[in-house]
């Protein structure tokens, strides 16, 4: 499952590289159902957009014996970020983005504009996973291909939210693609920290979720060495079989199916 020599050209090239059926149809399945039944989407943080509209996501530091930690810890994905990254990499956090009907945008933005504060280098690497099927019109991810090359931009509130330098991004918008990202569920994006992107307004009748498992390099580790402010230091990944995935959606929707 490592990534070949043309798939790392694009991915230093682009910012990003797209992986269509990174799960399979079965585990796809799955992991919407067990989001949807779980408390996944009952909780979490919200942050409004220009308009008011709210967008919520939920967030966790630890891959825990779950389907989401399962993917976070398979060798689908971290193997690919570690062939990104260069080196060994460990759990920074995943998150369910739930851009539910009606609910609000993202503006311009870089990951390592969030997480500058605490590691030194932008040697991250995330997998943007698809749960719901992700179109134009509700709000699928949109990237500036090749806009990680600029390097880290300030981030200040912008509209409400935490943003990229809009002087910044407006000038960027003029040299770099604006890419809209459509995926079916289980198609995955792995992208750089500093590749700016964002996501419009959901206004469609349809729920637009995605897992994002994020990861930094081992050499990276938080520079205060604070385990107690969110997104740990360096712990070691156990990366579990591919085929946990599968195992853990069918045991966790066996149990939330007899919950309910």
């Amino acid at each position: 499952m490592s990534l070949i020599e043309a798939q790392l050209e694009t991915y230093q090239t682009a910012g990003y590289l797209l992986v269509p059926g990174l799960l399979s149809s079965q585990e796809a399945g799955l992991l919407r159902q067990v989001a949807v039944l779980g408390e996944v989407g009952n909780v979490g943080r919200a942050a409004e957009d220009s308009e008011g509209r709210g967008a919520k996501l939920n967030l966790w530091d630890h891959a825990g014996d779950d389907m989401f930690g399962a993917i976070a810890s398979s060798p689908r994905v971290v193997e690919r970020c570690e062939a990104i990254v260069g080196e060994e990499v460990y759990h920074w956090h995943s998150k369910m983005m739930l851009k539910d009907p009606g609910t609000g945008a993202w503006e311009w933005h870089q990951d390592y504009g969030y997480w500058y504060d605490a590691c030194l280098y932008p040697r991250f690497a995330s997998c943007f996973i698809a749960v719901h099927p992700a179109t134009r019109r509700n709000g699928c991810l949109q990237v500036l291909h090749g806009s990680q090359h600029a390097g880290r931009l300030d981030h200040g509130v912008v509209n409400g939210q935490t943003g990229a330098d809009p002087s910044r991004v407006e000038q960027l918008l003029t040299r770099h693609e604006r890419v809209y990202v459509e995926m079916a569920p289980g198609d995955a994006l792995f992208f750089h920290p500093n590749l700016l992107h964002r996501s419009d307004a959901n206004h469609s009748e349809n729920p637009r979720w995605a897992l994002i498992c994020c990861y930094n390099a081992r050499s990276n580790s938080r520079f205060d060495g604070r385990a107690d402010a969110g997104h740990p230091p360096y712990t070691p990944l156990a990366k579990v079989p591919d085929s946990a995935i599968l195992e853990r959606g069918l045991r966790d929707l066996g149990r939330l199916q007899r919950a309910s």
